[in-house]
């Protein structure tokens, strides 16, 4: 074992932690809400807003290409990614939500940092309003421990 378990309280400190934020704009509506409450939580969980960058790119195929860009800065503790990709009438609904998150799960592990994946998939756009907040948070909160957890194993 590593030591003693930090307490959640630890688990969730913020406060020295740099995060990068990437948001989807297509499905505005719902990822500047999901942006909303996942930059809400890292205030509150200590990480300094000079301390978070946050960019925008067109949609979820774009997401893993901007979270790339700021892996290789290596400036930040922790990334979050954020979209919402609602299916349609055509296959495209599982290409885009299959490829952005194979490629956000790669880069966590190439790069070998935490990436929160908040693109959210769902049915229909009362799913995703159903969801939005409660994921933009959990988005911050995963991203938080992850980069004390990391910090903790190194």
């Amino acid at each position: 074992m590593f030591g003693a378990d930090k307490g959640t309280a630890d688990k969730l400190d913020g406060k020295k932690l740099h995060i990068g934020i990437v948001q989807a704009r297509f499905n505005e509506s719902i990822t500047n809400t999901l942006a909303a409450a996942c930059r809400a939580e890292l205030l509150a969980l200590g990480v300094q807003e000079k301390h978070i960058k946050h960019v925008l790119v067109p949609g979820a195929l774009e997401v893993p290409v901007a979270l790339q860009a700021m892996a290789e800065s290596d400036e930040f503790d922790a990334l979050i990614a954020l979209g919402c990709i609602i299916r349609g009438e055509t296959y495209h609904f599982e290409l885009v939500a299959n490829e952005s998150g194979a490629g956000v799960t790669r880069l966590s592990l190439d790069y070998q940092i935490p990436i929160a994946n908040a693109i959210i998939t769902t049915e229909n756009m009362e799913q995703a309003i159903a969801r939005q907040s409660e994921k933009g948070t959990d988005a911050a909160r995963v991203a938080v421990e992850m980069a004390n957890l990391l910090e903790d194993l190194s």
